[in-house]
């Protein structure tokens, strides 16, 4: 009797996890959308605002900021009352910055600006945390799949926004508003639905699940003299590893990010040509994700993190690579 009700116990997890990673993957795809497109035009947007090129990395500092703020925030919501409200408030937080955005450039003022640029970035720190939700329910050999699995859903809304740059500056021209605002409009939409995916969908809430699934069988096992299986605790060298490496990682991708679409500009390209170069940079950044997840789950955390030092230690000449990129998108 027992093991009849343990096995349905697990059929139960297992089906529900499927049915959080659904619905993650279709917040995610529209979260993606957001993230994207405002990253696109977000530096051309300052330097047009604050008349320096120099400054055009703004936008990219601010979102960081707004981005590591939320991130305490929806961590700490999330840990006292579930996944479902962290995550659809640090949404439609974003979707407040970006409309703010939006009309800070219509009305020209910078102080606004800035202030709504580090609302925005709570969508970035939702749409990264939001990937851990996918890992609540998993079972501990899956959890580096889950996790992919939920970001790889992240590349389908990631290439498309920025693809979607042209048309929406077109709409917000005919609106009256300038057409760098644009993007941002389409990112508030998104960040908004992706809020009301989450808070409808997401029942019942994995991370209060899991912790009710680990209670119970912490009862169990106490109540047949047996040790229940504890989660693994990461060491605190691992977690300085872990965000070391993602630090040096963040650091590369958001100078690149903020600074092809000024490049590309002086050199005559559209902004449909940026959002193309940016949409591929993307897809590259996500798309192998499956494949690091299976990587994470058998050749392990530190494993992973040295074999992706491999091809950047292969490119000994990055001058002649950013010289190709240039020469391409001109062809």
């Amino acid at each position: 009797m027992r093991a009849s009700l343990l096995v349905r116990n697990e059929r139960d997890i297992a089906a529900l996890q499927q049915r959080t990673l659904r619905v993650l993957l279709a917040a995610q795809v529209l979260a993606g959308a957001g993230l994207a497109a405002g990253v696109t035009v977000g530096a051309l947007l300052a330097e047009d605002m604050l008349h320096s090129t120099g400054l055009s990395g703004l936008p990219a500092a601010l979102l960081t900021l707004g981005s590591a703020a939320a991130a305490v925030g929806v961590g700490r919501l999330s840990q006292r009352a579930g996944r479902r409200p962290g995550l659809a408030a640090g949404y439609l937080v974003g979707a407040v910055g970006g409309t703010g955005v939006v009309l800070a450039a219509a009305i020209d003022s910078v102080p606004l600006l800035v202030l709504s640029l580090v609302l925005y970035g709570s969508g970035t720190a939702t749409n990264l945390q939001a990937r851990y939700a996918g890992a609540d329910l998993a079972a501990p050999e899956r959890r580096g799949r889950a996790v992919s699995t939920v970001l790889v859903a992240t590349t389908l809304g990631a290439v498309a926004g920025p693809n979607l740059v042209e048309p929406m500056g077109s709409a917000a021209a005919t609106l009256g508003i300038p057409r760098l605002a644009g993007p941002f409009l389409l990112a508030s939409a998104a960040y908004a639905l992706a809020a009301v995916v989450v808070s409808v969908q997401l029942r019942p809430d994995p991370l209060l699940t899991a912790r009710t699934v680990a209670t119970e069988a912490a009862r169990v096992a106490a109540a047949a003299g047996t040790a229940a299986a504890s989660p693994g605790v990461v060491s605190t060298a691992l977690l300085r590893l872990g965000a070391t490496a993602m630090i040096i990682a963040q650091l590369v991708m958001v100078a690149i990010m903020t600074m092809t679409p000024v490049h590309m500009r002086e050199h005559g390209h559209g902004l449909g040509a940026a959002g193309l170069v940016i949409s591929v940079h993307i897809a590259a950044m996500f798309l192998p994700s499956p494949l690091t997840g299976v990587l994470v789950d058998r050749v392990g955390r530190r494993g992973l993190i040295a074999l992706a030092l491999v091809p950047s230690l292969l490119v000994s000449r990055p001058g002649r690579i950013a010289d190709g990129v240039t020469a391409a998108a001109r062809n």
